[in-house]
């Protein structure tokens, strides 16, 4: 049984305005939204794997040497030489596409969409973890020309980012899958196998995952209704002593209390209230409670 999967929107929804990444907007010198480039037919495209640490503005690479790895695709275009990135993130930044934000009248905004982002270049500084750049397929104009398209429908569909994979238990049932980055680009490599591209087999590429452990079904607490709905005040309440402990800007004595009550809920109470597909669910949360993977899927 698996409770929740990214659900795709009709359309994308405007962003809220409150939502601001907050040290660097997103995609500050990439192309406007869906303006993918589109090639001669018979043009050659190399394909590559691309690495960099997670919160590498504000940790540097230090995430790199534990396997926290961010996910993207770089493009070599062999007739004009032209290099360029493709990137799937949270618009305002991981922490803020995780936790919401709390305004000072207690209600709660959630700053989660996801989007692509292309750029000219590839800037191998910035993507070499995990000896990246590393080619793992060639395209032809019309497979590339076919991805493109999917890239744009995607873009404007696939709108929610979620940090969580959530199972029973490790290799147990998936209650929960991520819609991140590298989930972004697993599903981009299959859409362009599916498009006619061939992928080299002899490399091998991981993943970061982030894992919450609940051992029984996740309980649904309901949508954005329950902050107005006289009969479930205590859910709400609930649901908002929970995310108050993860707001930004603590004063240290505010973090380390912070710190505690988090782990007095998730480790003693067993409890974590998980946002997903604009539903709250109720994690029953069980050993290892949380933990960080680096997992090799194989190429379309």
């Amino acid at each position: 049984m698996t409770c929740g999967v990214c659900r795709q929107q009709a359309s994308r929804p405007q962003n809220d305005p409150y939502c601001q990444a907050p040290a660097v907007p997103f995609c500050p010198a990439g192309h406007p939204p869906n303006t993918m480039p589109k090639f001669n037919a018979t043009d050659t495209l190399y394909v590559y794997s691309l690495k960099a640490p997670i919160l590498e503005l504000q940790l540097g690479d230090r995430l790199a040497k534990y396997n926290v790895l961010h996910d993207a695709i770089g493009f070599h275009h062999v007739q004009s030489g032209l290099n360029f990135t493709l990137e799937w993130h949270a618009i305002g930044q991981l922490l803020n596409g995780t936790f919401p934000h709390e305004l000072d009248n207690q209600s709660l905004v959630w700053c989660n969409q996801g989007a692509a982002c292309v750029s000219d270049g590839i800037d191998e500084k910035r993507w070499n973890a995990d000896s990246t750049p590393v080619k793992v397929a060639e395209l032809n104009g019309t497979t590339f020309n076919l991805f493109a398209n999917w890239t744009e429908m995607d873009n404007n569909t696939n709108v929610f980012y979620q940090t969580w994979t959530v199972r029973e238990e490790p290799g147990g049932k998936m209650w929960f899958d991520s819609c991140d980055a590298s989930l972004w680009v697993q599903r981009a490599f299959a859409a362009m196998a599916e498009s006619g591209a061939s992928f080299n087999h002899s490399v091998h590429l991981n993943y970061t995952k982030i894992y919450l452990y609940s051992k029984t079904a996740p309980v649904l607490l309901g949508n954005a209704d329950i902050f107005t709905d006289k009969k479930k005040v205590d859910i709400a309440t609930e649901i908002r002593m929970f995310y108050h402990r993860f707001r930004p800007h603590q004063s240290l004595s505010d973090l380390l209390k912070s710190y505690v009550d988090t782990y007095y809920t998730i480790v003693e109470l067993g409890r974590f209230i998980l946002y997903y597909n604009q539903t709250y669910w109720q994690l029953n949360m069980t050993e290892p409670y949380v933990d960080v993977t680096y997992e090799e899927v194989s190429l379309p």
